[in-house]
């Protein structure tokens, strides 16, 4: 039986990557920030409208930097969303701080902004939001929250490559935002990853840190990690780079069609993206409400048995996990949405080269 993967790799012409490689074995220059790493740096700025942008060997490294570089007291309190990745609370532990988790909206899953407040305390240091499947946290209420008590302010943008809010790129919100290039993601480099900021000032900063620490051949002024993007990668993220709006055009059809056939069945929610907002097309999210046929486990098994990779994403949810359940913010009280999310959401396969075949074998076990 054909499997249907729930997404396929952005994929250059294997002449076009050959080529590359040609001139990077005689260049002789295969990592340490190289010509094309370079060269990806400054085309990925102009893209993500953003003014300052540094590319890691994948998004966990950056986002482990990028808390690093903030320089946030040992031991304090970051407030971030318990429906995510794992990367997003693990870089907050791995960096020797506390996650406390926040409750989600019904409508985009991101954190939810109103409840943010309640959950800052003396410890508190920063908020690590994500904006889920590309929906854009309330990113006005989350800054102004900051700006009163003084916290810093990191986005998780794995999701949302080029999403923009009233033209504005979505790396130019808070203190660091981090982009995943992952082969999974609307754009990749293989494995890999971004940081976008604002000031100035974290530019040196996080350049160290993703070499070691190192300023220069002589110089070590801190406890890096090596977060460096190879040439081989960085080539192949030049091309893809090229490419990539083609298959966000391809989504945007494919988003047209699921979302005019589902309209058509009771008890599946179409999350939708605000006016304002432009869409990222990394994954198409729905949720199955209880008037629906079955329940979200049955008909995920059901595709499952019919060798059609959907994802319960995000499942568990983080405050489920055996190193965070006893954390007084994970207690189910405190999630009702997450705790409610979590066991409705489905992502379906979603990608430019999905067939009309095998639409119509998704929908056959849909209705």
């Amino acid at each position: 039986m054909k499997t249907i993967f729930i997404t396929q790799p952005l994929l250059p012409k294997k002449e076009d990557m050959f080529a590359q490689i040609e001139e990077i074995f005689a260049s002789k220059h295969l990592t340490n920030m190289g010509a094309k790493h370079n060269l990806l740096e400054q085309k990925l700025k102009e893209v993500l409208k953003v003014p300052h942008l540094q590319v890691f060997n994948n998004g966990t490294t950056a986002l482990l930097i990028a808390l690093k570089s903030l320089k946030l007291p040992f031991h304090s309190e970051v407030i971030t969303t318990p429906f995510t990745f794992a990367a997003t609370p693990y870089s907050i532990s791995w960096n020797g701080l506390n996650p406390v988790f926040c409750d989600i909206e019904q409508n985009t899953m991101t954190i939810d902004a109103d409840k943010i407040e309640s959950l800052i305390t003396k410890k508190t240091s920063a908020i690590l939001a994500v904006h889920v499947y590309g929906f854009p946290c309330n990113v006005v209420k989350i800054e102004k929250m900051a700006k009163k008590y003084d916290l810093k302010v990191i986005y998780d943008a794995a999701h949302a490559f080029t999403t923009e809010i009233d033209g504005k790129g979505i790396g130019t919100f808070g203190d660091i935002t981090m982009f995943s290039f992952h082969a999974t993601k609307l754009f990749n480099t293989i494995e890999g990853g971004a940081l976008t900021f604002n000031s100035k000032l974290l530019e040196r900063e996080i350049c160290s840190l993703r070499n070691f620490g190192r300023i220069d051949e002589s110089a070590v002024e801190d406890i890096g990690l090596n977060g460096k993007l190879n040439e081989f990668q960085a080539a192949f993220g030049l091309l893809n780079l090229e490419i990539f709006e083609k298959e966000k055009q391809k989504r945007a059809k494919l988003k047209d069609f699921y979302d005019k056939n589902l309209s058509k069945i009771k008890g599946i929610r179409i999350p939708q993206m605000p006016g304002n907002v432009t869409n990222s097309y990394q994954c198409y999210p729905i949720v199955i409400e209880d008037d629906y046929a079955i329940n979200r486990d049955e008909l995920y098994e059901k595709f499952r048995k019919n060798n059609i990779m959907v994802r319960k994403y995000f499942y568990p949810a983080c405050s489920d996990y055996e190193c965070y359940k006893d954390l007084a913010s994970s207690k189910h009280e405190n999630l009702p949405v997450t705790n409610d999310i979590k066991n409705r959401v489905l992502c379906l396969p979603f990608y430019g080269e999905l067939s009309l075949e095998d639409t119509k074998d998704i929908f056959k076990i849909l209705v």
